[in-house]
This record gives C-alpha cells, sequence and structure tokens, in this order.
C-alpha cells in the first residue's frame, strides 16, 4: 500500500467540493487552460495528494488543428507546458495511453510500478518511468454530441505520483469524481476558443472581433476610409477547364496561402475569398497604409513567382496574380438579409476597385493602383510608374493609374 497523508473521509469531502467550486468559478472568470489546469494541480496537491505530473489532451475543432495538449509538472520550477499538433503531422502521442483509449474507447487506464507496469508496453510511459514516475492513472471524460461548439468529443486526464507504491484507493476515487467539473470547465474554454477561432478564420480577424464584441445587427455598419486590395490568379477559368478536379483545391490553397500571408504580415486585413479572387482592406492611415500594402503586393507576387517556379518543376499546374490597389470611403459593418449576414465593405470605391484590377488584363500588367492611391502613397512614389490615364467603365472621370516599376520590383514577372 502507497504511504498516504491524505485526510479523513470527512476532510476530503470538504476538500473534494472546495476544489470543484474553485474549477466552477474559474471557468466563469477566465478562458485561460493553462491557468485552470495549474490551479487545478495546485490545489489537488495542497490537499495531499502526491503528483508529479497532470496532463490533458483533446482534439480542437479547428481548421489546421488535430490535437492540443497540457502538462503541468511539480516544481521547482513548476509550470504547464504546451503542445499543438498540426494537421497532417505525425503525433507524438502516437502508442501512448491516451492513443490506446481513444482507439479502444477505454474510460479508465492505470499502469503502476511493481503491479500493472509492463516495459515496453507505452514508450511514452517508459519515459515517465525513467523520470521518477511510480504510478500513472489517465482517464477519459465524453461530451455528448451536439453540447459543445462543434465536434469536440471530450477530454483525457492523466495524473503521476512519484510516491513508492503509487495512488491511494481514495486518491484515484477523488480524481475521477474531479474529473467531471474540470471537463465541464475545460468544455466551456474549448468551445469558446473553437467559437473565436471560428470567426477569425472564416470573417478575418478584425471583423471577427467586432462580430463577438456585439456588432451582430444587420445594417449596423460605419463609414470608413481604407486601402483596398483586390486581387484573382491569372486563367484560373481556362486551368479548371483544363486540369482534374482533384487537383484545383491544392491549388487554390497554396496560391491562397501565398497571399494571404503576406497582406496579413503586413497589417491588411482579408475579408473574403470570391472563387479565386481576394478581397482585403488596409486598416486607414493615410501614406504608411499605402506603404504597407505596396509591401504586401511586392512580398505576394515574390511568393507567387517562388511558388510557380516550385509547381511547374513538380509538373504542377501554376499560374500568376492579378492585383488592384484604390483608396476611398466604404461602409463597412453588417449587411444582407434577415437569416444570412455579411461583414464586408460597399461602395464606389469597391466597385471602382473591380474596374481597376480588369484593367490589369487589359493592360498586362500584374498590379495596377489608382490614380488616389498614387497619389498618397508620395513617401514610395520613386517605386510607381505611370500606366497613362484611362476611362474606367461606370466612372465619371478618367483617371491616372500606376503600377510597381518592374525594374526594382519583385516577383513582376510574368507567368
Amino acid at each position: 500500500m502507497p504511504d498516504t497523508a491524505f485526510p479523513s473521509a470527512t476532510a476530503a469531502l470538504r476538500i473534494e467540493a472546495e476544489i470543484a467550486q474553485w474549477i466552477s468559478r474559474f471557468a466563469l472568470d477566465s478562458g485561460d487552460e493553462a491557468a485552470l489546469l495549474a490551479g487545478f494541480a495546485e490545489r489537488l496537491q495542497a490537499a495531499g495528494l502526491p503528483l508529479l505530473r497532470l496532463g490533458i489532451g483533446y482534439v480542437p475543432f479547428h481548421p489546421v488543428l488535430e490535437g492540443r495538449g497540457l502538462s503541468w509538472r511539480r516544481g521547482p520550477p513548476a509550470g504547464v507546458e504546451q503542445n499543438v499538433r498540426l494537421s497532417g503531422e505525425a503525433s507524438a502521442l502516437e502508442g501512448s495511453p491516451f492513443a490506446r483509449m481513444t482507439e479502444q474507447q477505454e474510460e479508465m487506464l492505470r499502469r503502476t510500478v511493481g503491479s500493472t507496469y509492463l516495459p515496453g508496453e507505452f514508450s511514452l510511459l517508459d519515459r515517465f518511468v525513467a523520470a521518477g514516475a511510480t504510478d500513472y492513472l489517465a482517464m477519459s471524460v465524453r461530451f455528448g454530441a451536439g453540447s459543445t461548439l462543434g465536434a469536440i468529443p471530450g477530454l483525457l486526464l492523466s495524473a503521476q505520483t512519484d510516491r513508492p507504491g503509487g495512488f491511494a484507493a481514495e486518491e484515484v476515487a477523488l480524481l475521477g469524481r474531479l474529473a467531471i467539473p474540470f471537463a465541464h470547465a475545460q468544455k466551456t474554454m474549448i468551445s469558446v476558443d473553437a467559437g473565436r477561432v471560428l470567426m477569425r478564420t472564416y470573417l478575418g480577424q478584425d471583423p471577427g472581433r467586432r462580430v463577438l464584441d456585439g456588432t451582430i445587427r444587420r445594417g449596423t455598419a460605419e463609414t470608413t476610409s481604407a486601402v483596398l486590395w483586390s486581387s484573382d490568379l491569372v486563367g484560373f477559368t481556362r486551368i479548371a477547364d483544363a486540369v482534374p478536379a482533384a487537383q484545383l483545391m491544392p491549388l487554390l490553397n497554396d496560391y491562397a496561402d501565398a497571399v494571404v500571408g503576406a497582406v496579413t504580415e503586413h497589417g491588411g486585413e482579408v475579408l473574403k475569398f470570391i472563387g479565386d479572387g481576394i478581397l482585403a482592406i488596409f486598416p486607414f492611415g493615410g501614406a504608411p497604409a499605402c506603404i504597407r500594402a505596396l509591401d504586401a503586393a511586392e512580398d505576394a507576387m515574390a511568393a507567387v513567382a517562388t511558388l510557380s517556379a516550385r509547381r511547374a518543376a513538380a509538373g504542377q499546374p501554376r499560374t500568376g496574380l492579378h492585383l488592384a490597389l484604390h483608396v476611398g470611403e466604404v461602409l463597412y459593418g453588417n449587411i444582407g438579409s434577415r437569416e444570412r449576414l455579411d461583414f464586408t465593405v460597399i461602395g464606389p470605391a469597391v466597385n471602382e476597385l473591380a474596374r481597376i484590377e480588369g484593367m490589369g488584363r487589359t493592360l498586362d500588367q500584374p498590379l495596377v493602383a489608382s490614380e488616389a492611391f498614387g497619389a498618397l502613397s508620395a513617401p514610395a512614389r520613386a517605386r510607381l510608374v505611370s500606366l497613362g490615364r484611362y476611362a474606367l467603365r461606370g466612372v465619371r472621370k478618367p483617371q491616372e493609374l500606376f503600377t510597381l516599376d518592374p525594374a526594382t520590383a519583385r516577383g513582376m514577372s510574368p507567368v
């Protein structure tokens, strides 16, 4: 039997109630998963459980993450380590107790050194034992279908001790009971995080934040000035007709990564994908915003050129980029029907942006910037060259158009 200083049954019930209440209160006040795990571990420690490690793992509802885990370890120094597994990556938990429980849908797994622990059964557990663990307890708490935001099957929780003989029976029972309120609190945090991720992923950083802050009423919009970005892929319709459908999605994703990465890196906000096209804005700040947009344009075209060369070497279909930059006043907010809203920008400047992008095809230029953009880009005017004055369909006055100087710009070569 393990040595234990665990309190009496009456004291244990009081401690259990206090910890469960703290968990519930913490989940109402915070979304910090690491602090929740650390606080839970520290209170178990204070109650007399000789914890060495306490860990959790779950499958998040996320577009690119397939696994997330947090692990608290007793100090000094005590702390929480976090790790994630990206889509397509090999799992670090392959062959672990968590993987076994997930595959076989087990609710509990325990391995005690000198009793049920078998060296070689789990390589991860072998490493824990080598680091001093004498007992390993893992539990699975399932979430009901539809009880979370997205399909999140449940939570896996593990506890380790280095006390000779391992956990006492009443300690295992206490962990099993407290796993329920802990999983409930964790489920709340996971669902909130999933909502934020979905808003950020599908609406964009700023629109997602605005919606979560309460800007959700139909017709709620503000008038603002912005640097506007519109781009699409060269000859995508032709490519779509010529290549197998299975190759189209990887092509779109590859080029979207190149363009979106450049936009966001320079402070831009992607508002929407329209087929192979991208609509983005740069929060207006005069010349600095225009310069950020120019920097993003150069980076995007350079990234597209590099990507196209790599795809060509691999025998994959490739394309180029048409890009338009403009400055104007827009309505920014919730627009749509009672049942379906979109957080976007509208206004004459957006219509003009589409006309300017069309001139890129007419003039055979990868980038075309408007007269208004050129006027505000004075500090970077040496990077622009005039294309002449043109009448734009639906726009009253002809205007001068610009492009990046091909002698100095990166990525300006044709497809």
